[in-house]
């Protein structure tokens, strides 16, 4: 079962590799494609945004056709999309290349986590799922710099032909090993189901908790969006020390989240999105009041990463209880709920993060409204929370 859980998280990676990766070199590929950096910042939460809508979709797919089939789909569509990347000559085709990709980790991501769900139960699922995340927030901390040492080595093209090796090694894997484990007895889905979604969208608590979630992933994704730029072009940071400055924040997370575990067991879910909301406001501030120190001081990078290390710990601890209130009420309806409010979160917070980064403004403006825009709907969230009953013991 090792090697088969093995297996799920070759797939499971390929979404944060394909948003991680690349990060160190923004600045190097708008100037190679001629663009401003602006644009190839956006091309982040738009795969987010892709991947979130295209949950409604590969899920119905996977159960009507099989796991296996769909994996092999998602990752021709990868290798497709990385060397089209790799070998852009012109912004619109470099876009296309990441809506591509987007499209292919929808049917990669669904297949590894129905495939936990068809093999393993009760403990050993959950100790699946908590391997399988656990390395989504390792790969944050270390794919940049892996990307950033192949592009100071071979150029920015580097980390996409990297991907492209590794989508093309991945499908080989699958057709090999991967077992289809899609169960005997299911289901076959005639389409969306529209009216369940209708149905669970007409609860207030659902979409209080849901976009609660969604603006922290915002948040994130404007962190994300704009670090190179703030970090590289006006901090000065070269992009292996950008590299470093990106993976302790990701390091930071997983800290904060195994103390948020801790934290719901002794102060309960409540508590978690009050800290959240003061996490992600304290962080807006922060970042607000850097901006009017001396001007030689505001392009040091502590000025910048301090607050966003505040802030992502208000991601940490609204996430988890976040959702866990949102899905409670669904266990008949469980997929379409949380297939919805994974569209919610990934869709809302990348719309939300192509908002602020599209805005006139300076980029650490952008973060700080983004900043503000999470901190008021954990509160939101927070007050809901207030009104609910049950417990929870852990993540």
């Amino acid at each position: 079962m090792q090697k088969f859980t093995l297996l799920l998280l070759s797939l499971v990676l390929l979404a944060p590799l394909g948003i991680d990766l690349y990060l160190p070199t923004l600045p190097q590929i708008a100037l190679g494609l001629d663009t401003p950096v602006s644009n190839i910042q956006a091309t982040i939460p738009l795969f987010l945004l892709v991947m979130g809508v295209g949950q409604l979709i590969t899920g119905p797919l996977v159960d009507n056709f099989g796991r296996k089939p769909i994996a092999l789909i998602g990752l021709a569509l990868y290798i497709l999309g990385s060397v089209v990347a790799a070998t852009a000559a012109i912004w619109p085709i470099f876009l296309l290349a990441r809506l591509i990709q987007g499209c292919a980790v929808c049917c990669t991501a669904v297949v590894a986590f129905s495939g936990v769900r068809d093999r393993l139960s009760g403990d050993d699922a959950a100790r699946a799922y908590g391997f399988l995340n656990g390395a989504l927030n390792i790969v944050p901390a270390l794919a940049p710099l892996l990307g950033g040492l192949l592009a100071d080595a071979f150029g920015w093209r580097a980390p996409f032909w990297f991907l492209s090796a590794y989508g093309l090694l991945i499908a080989l894997i699958v057709i090999v090993w991967l077992p289809e484990t899609r169960p005997a007895h299911t289901l076959r889905v005639a389409g969306l189901p529209l009216r369940q979604y209708a149905g669970i969208l007409c609860q207030p608590r659902f979409l209080a908790f849901a976009f609660a979630n969604a603006g922290a992933l915002g948040m994130v994704l404007t962190y994300v969006s704009l670090a190179p730029q703030v970090l590289m072009t006006e901090d000065a940071l070269t992009p292996i020390q950008f590299s470093f400055a990106f993976g302790a924040n990701g390091l930071w997370i997983m800290l904060v989240s195994a103390f948020v575990n801790k934290t719901i067991r002794k102060a309960g879910r409540p508590f978690c999105l009050a800290m959240g909301f003061v996490a992600m406001l304290l962080g807006a501030l922060l970042l607000t009041g850097g901006q009017m120190l001396p001007t030689a001081w505001q392009t040091h990078w502590a000025l910048y990463m301090l607050p966003v290390a505040v802030s992502v710990a208000g991601l940490a601890f609204t996430v988890g209880p976040a959702t866990s209130y949102a899905l409670e009420p669904y266990q008949q309806q469980a997929g379409v709920a949380a297939a919805l409010q994974g569209f919610i979160q990934m869709a809302g917070g990348a719309a939300g993060s192509l908002l602020m980064v599209a805005l006139p403004i300076a980029e650490k403006s952008a973060l700080a409204l983004m900043m503000l825009a999470g901190a008021a709907l954990a509160l939101i969230a927070w007050r809901c929370s207030k009104k609910m009953h049950g417990t929870l013991t852990a993540l």
